[in-house]
């Protein structure tokens, strides 16, 4: 591999735990891309909540490894038979794997998009895994309608911020939750109906407010990120023969609960993943297509807080996911000089 040097910028995760356990390491070895695959010498990589679960051990995982889900940069080699998709050596890509906090990542071909002219590195990677959740979750996990009323929990959040924007544009009347003042603002902004403030005085008391807004009836669908503080609440919130969808777990899983809960109102439970939808190249073709076409329209923003340097991932951590800081979108960048 001409021109690619022996070793690496990169995090190495060795073990479970906080923040102190991403380990920046100056000098790891480039991976050789193997059969199928591409070496993309990444530019930016995303920072997703679930980097944290992995980081943790919530989601087991081997160990040491490098953590990141997805990355933007260009094509810098192609593995053996990796060519079947037409790639070329410095075309520009966004992909979603694992093994993004690095200069370089070998990636599996099927696992690689093409960013379409007219979108940046960082806006293509910026909402790629988060756009197409987003997008997932409302046209599989529950398509929505016109004139539905949708609770959505953490509506400041990464997803929740996308969301908003994607279901303004198909008519939809959103109630968010989300904490403090600033928070509630964003996601009103960005086209929330009402947000429920639960760090208010009242906040506690948001399923209440959830029912008074639909005069008892409660709301088509819910999505819900947090799991466990809310997830009583959401089968609360829903109305009779609605969907409650978790798809994420910012405070904890959601515990295990009796099925017969669901017989009070016929009510349909989901836990889906990003990765079961975009499981076939046809499927995340399809939605890196569509995530892509709102960007170029200008149907969604995506809302930055920070570019960190590689070396500063640990930082980056701690005001992504314990400080919950105001824009939740943070990216490290994997230029030259980081």
């Amino acid at each position: 591999m001409a021109g690619i040097p022996k070793t690496m910028k990169a995090v190495v995760v060795e073990k479970t735990g906080g923040p102190e356990v991403l380990e920046y390491r100056a000098e790891h070895p480039v991976p050789t891309p193997k059969e199928d695959q591409i070496l993309v010498k990444n530019a930016f990589a995303g920072i997703n909540f679930i980097d944290t679960y992995f980081r943790t051990g919530l989601y087991p995982s081997s160990k040491p490894e490098i953590l990141g889900r997805e990355a933007s940069g260009v094509v810098a080699a192609l593995g053996p038979g990796s060519n079947k998709l037409g790639f070329k050596e410095g075309e520009r890509v966004v992909w979603m794997s694992s093994g993004a906090y690095a200069e370089y990542s070998a990636v599996a071909a099927k696992d690689v998009v093409k960013i379409p002219q007219g979108i940046s590195d960082e806006d293509a990677v910026g909402g790629f895994l988060m756009g197409m959740t987003a997008l997932s979750l409302v046209q599989e996990s529950y398509l929505v309608k016109k004139g539905d009323t949708v609770l959505l929990h953490a509506a400041a959040g990464g997803v929740g911020l996308l969301m908003c924007q994607i279901l303004k544009g198909l008519g939809v009347r959103t109630i968010g939750t989300a904490g403090g003042a600033e928070k509630v603002a964003l996601a009103k902004q960005n086209g929330a109906d009402e947000v429920i403030d639960y760090k208010a005085e009242s906040g506690g008391k948001w399923l209440e407010k959830v029912k008074e807004l639909t005069n008892g009836e409660g709301v088509n669908v819910v999505y819900d990120s947090v799991g466990k503080d809310t997830w009583e609440g959401s089968l609360e919130a829903v109305k009779r023969k609605g969907s409650v969808i978790f798809y994420g777990n910012s405070s904890g899983p959601v515990p295990p609960f009796p099925i017969a809960k669901l017989a009070a109102k016929n009510s349909k439970v989901m836990r889906p993943t990003l990765m079961n939808y975009t499981a076939t190249r046809e499927e995340l073709e399809y939605y890196a297509s569509e995530w892509f076409k709102l960007l170029q329209g200008g149907h969604v923003s995506i809302k930055y807080h920070n570019v960190y340097a590689l070396k500063d991932v640990q930082q980056c951590h701690i005001v992504s996911f314990q400080f919950r800081s105001l824009f939740p979108c943070h990216l490290l960048t994997l230029r030259t000089g980081s």
